[in-house]
This record gives structure tokens, C-alpha cells and sequence, in this order.
């Protein structure tokens, strides 16, 4: 059960009147130079108005780069008092949140593997009793929207109504052209359970790669998400970390430019054409959830029977040739075979449990 946030909307204190809202810059600070000169660059860039860099970074295995410490974040300031741009950093521990906040940092960002750990959120929203920084959430590393919701519940809870979220891909075990997964179906369950909350895309970590930033952002945008954060480098060919998912403010540049930046809502003949086929929808979903109502009452029917007659529930047999006669009907009209599949997994894995349910109690 979700418990209610209390959120300020964006536009109170991001004051940007422009759509999507960009946070770019290196995936590490490395040097001065390096972020100064990427954030001049950056600065050049419609809708850029916030630079990130990591400052802190623990990496897998030690003696690896973990960041520069404190000294980076004396660089962010100078960064803010040329380009005008915000600052961001990830913290992950109460000493990262006093640091960043003596230093001027605007917003804070808690990341991935800290999202994943209840222990350490609670540590961090003890550390911002009082204080008033916007906070961006990532999503956990595993696909588990709980604890995305109560990373954020814990941080709103501490007195943080600047908040948001930033949907940045889940480990999936399966092979896949991404470094993390999108399944964006767990953020749009997020934006429909907290309508109110800002929800960010980071396509640098869920593509791992420069050569899917430009689709992965616009299905973001096309999910009405409030903005991206993009990792940039002005020379990502010697970044110190993730240089593959690194790109120069250009390349971000040209991404931008061919972004087609969609209208949330329309109007007059255009919003009752899509009141009539919402309608039609609307009418197809009744019907759909009847049928499963009338299936899973064969099935409980089936259920009982088997009971009755000390049969197994699982017939593999028949499972196959549904899954093979289903599947060829359906891609020779056109439906997409995964969506297919996995629709009628479900459906079986349903009917599985209530026939299982029927065989518990036993014969009458």
C-alpha cells in the first residue's frame, strides 16, 4: 500500500519554463579542466540547466577510480559561478549530504545501489531533517518498485517536498541490447501511483552505449517524463568511468535537435477523435476481462473434474500445443509474439493456481 507524498510541483523549484529539463555532464569529475570546459559547453545547449557530476565513486572492486572527494566539489562551484548552471551530485552516506551542502550544491541524487538498501536511505533522510535540497531518486538496481516507492516515502517523510524520481534501468539477467533494462512498465506504474511526482529518464545507464541515447530518450519523452539526464564528456575517449556511455555536449547537441517534443494534451476535433477510440478501448477491455471471467471458470470446472477424477493438474501436452497453436494464430494476424507468450503465461499460471486451490480442499 502506498502512503501519500507530499510533493511541491516541479515548476516551484525548478524555475525553468522549458520542456524537457536536461541534467548532463560527466559520469565522474576527474579534474577542474574537465569540468569547466564540459560545462561551458553544455551551457551552450537549449534546456541543459543542470550539471551533473560524480563526486564519490565506489566502484565493484577496489583500486579502481573512486572519485576525487571534497575537492571536486569546490570545482562544482566554480562550474555554477561561470556556466549558470545547477549542480548535482550523488551522495550516499549523512557525510556525502553535509559535503555537497556545504558546498553550495543544489540538488542531491541518490543512486542506484543506495536505493536498493533501506539501512542506508534511512541513514540519508536522517541527514536531511531540516534542510530544504531537492532530492532526485533513482530506481533500485533490482526491479522492485517497493523499494523504489520507499526510498522515496523515507526522504519525503524526513521533509523533503522537492522530490523526484529518475527511471535509469534495472540488472536483468537475460541477454539484451541494454546495459539495464528500461521495463518501463514499472516507472509508468510509478507516474500513475504518484501523479505529482517529476519522473526523469537516465538513458546513459539503461542503454550503456552511445548508439541508443537518441531512442531511448524519445520513448522517454513520449512517456510524458519531465526531462533526462545524460552523461557528457568533452572527451569521453578519456573519461576514467563509463567512458562507452559518455558523449560530447555535440553529440547531446544533435540528440536534442531531432527529440520531437509531443503535446501532453490536445484540443478540439483532435481530443474527440481520441475520446472516440478511447472509448472504443474502453469497450474492447470490458469485454477482455469478461472472457478471462468466463475461461477461468471453465478452468475452475476443469479444476474439479480433475479433483474428482485423480487427475494431474499440469498436462504438458496440452500446455504445448496451446502455446504452439495460439502463438501461430496469433503471429499470422499480426500480434506480436512476445506480447503473445506472455499473455498466455499468464493466463496459464492463473488458471494453474486456481486448480491447485481446488484440488487443496480437497474432494467433495
Amino acid at each position: 500500500m502506498s502512503i501519500e507524498l507530499n510533493i511541491l510541483p516541479i515548476q516551484k523549484w525548478l524555475n525553468f519554463d522549458s520542456h524537457p529539463i536536461i541534467i548532463s555532464g560527466p559520469c565522474s569529475a576527474e579534474s577542474e579542466e574537465q569540468l569547466l570546459r564540459t560545462a561551458r559547453e553544455l551551457s551552450q545547449i537549449p534546456n541543459v540547466r543542470i550539471f551533473r557530476a560524480g563526486i564519490w565513486k565506489p566502484r565493484t572492486r577496489p583500486n579502481q577510480f573512486e572519485g576525487v572527494g571534497n575537492i571536486g566539489l569546490e570545482w562544482l562551484k566554480k562550474v555554477k559561478q561561470e556556466s549558470g548552471l545547477l549542480t548535482t551530485v550523488e551522495v550516499a552516506n549523512p557525510k556525502h549530504v553535509e559535503e555537497a551542502i556545504k558546498h553550495d550544491v543544489d540538488i542531491l541524487w541518490l543512486g542506484a545501489r543506495t536505493v536498493v538498501n533501506p539501512f542506508s536511505v534511512q541513514e540519508i533522510a536522517e541527514a536531511l531533517q531540516g534542510v530544504d535540497i531537492p532530492v532526485i531518486i533513482k530506481n533500485p538496481v533490482n526491479p522492485d518498485i517497493n523499494l523504489w516507492i520507499g526510498a522515496l516515502e523515507r526522504i519525503n517523510r524526513a521533509g523533503i517536498t522537492k522530490l523526484a524520481a529518475i527511471h535509469r534501468g534495472f540488472y536483468f539477467f537475460e541477454s539484451s541490447p541494454f546495459r539495464n533494462a528500461p521495463m518501463w512498465e514499472i516507472p509508468i506504474e510509478l507516474k500513475r501511483l504518484y501523479p505529482a511526482l517529476p519522473l526523469f529518464c537516465d538513458p546513459s545507464h539503461i542503454c550503456g552505449n552511445k548508439d541508443l541515447i537518441q531512442s531511448v530518450s524519445q520513448k522517454a519523452l513520449d512517456l510524458e517524463m519531465e526531462g533526462l539526464m545524460i552523461e557528457s564528456h568533452y572527451n569521453p575517449d578519456i573519461a576514467l568511468t563509463d567512458a562507452n556511455q559518455q558523449i560530447t555536449p555535440k553529440h547531446l547537441a544533435n540528440i536534442f535537435s531531432k527529440l520531437v517534443i509531443r503535446e501532453e494534451s490536445v484540443t478540439g476535433e483532435f481530443e474527440t477523435k481520441l475520446d472516440e477510440l478511447r472509448t472504443e478501448i474502453d469497450k474492447l477491455d470490458a469485454e477482455l476481462i469478461d472472457i478471462l471471467l468466463h475461461r477461468m471458470k471453465i478452468v475452475e470446472e476443469i479444476g474439479e473434474y480433475k479433483r474428482d477424477n485423480n487427475i494431474t493438474i499440469l498436462q504438458i501436452k496440452r500446455w504445448s500445443e496451446i502455446i504452439k497453436n495460439r502463438l501461430a494464430h496469433g503471429i499470422k494476424i499480426g500480434l506480436n509474439r512476445d506480447f503473445l507468450l506472455k499473455i498466455l503465461q499468464l493466463v496459464h499460471k492463473e488458471s494453474i493456481q486456481k486448480q491447485t486451490d481446488i484440488m487443496n480442499k480437497g474432494k467433495k
